[in-house]
């Protein structure tokens, strides 16, 4: 029997969906490592993929990986006790990243570049020992807006997130299926859905160069009442007409006749 489900749960659902069909984010028998750090965005995507493994009408396979940073290896505690409750598979590993990137020996870059570089490489590295075929990170609306606004001020590029990217000739795809979700929306989601989120223990959190864009864009919003809203919906069109599939017609999700996949264990 269908769970009912809250407007701003129904918002991550459907339009996750979306994103997966417009940009053909995966395909039958697919295996899905979800990168898990605990945080509300990354907790609602893997919530929201095991919810649409009973919607789309072919199976596919998720797997939730979290690299702990090191700050406090028991941290993650919770989400060990949620994936056991709920039967999805998983890797779950304490690494020093965090207070490594932190040291005095990380002296040529930000903690922050330092420690999402180690952390993208171990993704890559468990990405191909558990033979996944996608990496689904938990980026939103916002996260694609700061990072068009870095790139522009930054680097003198127009460019945003793609929502469907290969790697490797294709052995792995990387994906964002909660690009077109505002974060509102996610918060809302993670308590309505009582997700046991725990505290960032990092020392940098909030003090990035993302967050740091989101203090700028502050002023951008207030030049007009529907500023915000007028760039996250212009900017997500944009970047998803930019990874749609050619000739996919938006035509709705087709729930009613979907089956669920019942899935096995990853080995």
């Amino acid at each position: 029997m269908r769970e009912k489900r809250s407007y701003a749960q129904e918002v991550c659902v459907k339009s996750a969906g979306k994103a997966m069909q417009r940009t053909g984010m995966i395909r039958p028998g697919c295996r899905i490592g979800v990168a898990v750090s605990g945080g509300v965005d990354s907790f609602v995507l893997l919530k929201t993929l095991h919810i649409r493994q009973g919607i789309v009408p072919f199976r596919f396979e998720i797997m939730a990986i979290h690299l702990n940073p090191g700050f406090d290896p028991q941290s993650h505690m919770p989400l060990a006790a949620w994936l056991s409750r709920h039967g999805i598979p998983s890797h779950l590993e304490v690494t020093d990243f965090g207070p490594h990137a932190h040291s005095a020996g990380n002296q040529r870059r930000s903690p922050c570049f330092r420690c999402a570089w180690l952390r993208r490489k171990r993704l890559f590295e468990l990405c191909a020992r558990y033979r996944l075929t996608h990496l689904a990170l938990g980026h939103n609306a916002e996260d694609l807006v700061s990072t068009f606004f870095m790139n522009l001020c930054r680097n003198g590029r127009v460019d945003g997130m793609s929502m469907n990217e290969p790697f490797f000739g294709g052995k792995l795809h990387l994906i964002r299926p909660l690009l077109l979700v505002e974060k509102k929306y996610i918060i809302k989601a993670a308590k309505q859905w009582e997700l046991p989120l725990w505290a960032n223990a990092c020392p940098s959190a909030g003090h990035t160069a993302r967050s740091d864009m989101g203090e700028t864009l502050k002023a951008l919003y207030g030049v007009a009442r529907d500023s915000r809203r007028c760039i996250l919906n212009g900017l997500s069109r944009w970047q998803l007409e930019k990874n749609s599939l050619p000739d996919v017609v938006d035509a709705g999700e087709q729930e009613s006749g979907a089956v669920r996949g019942e899935g096995t264990p990853f080995s």
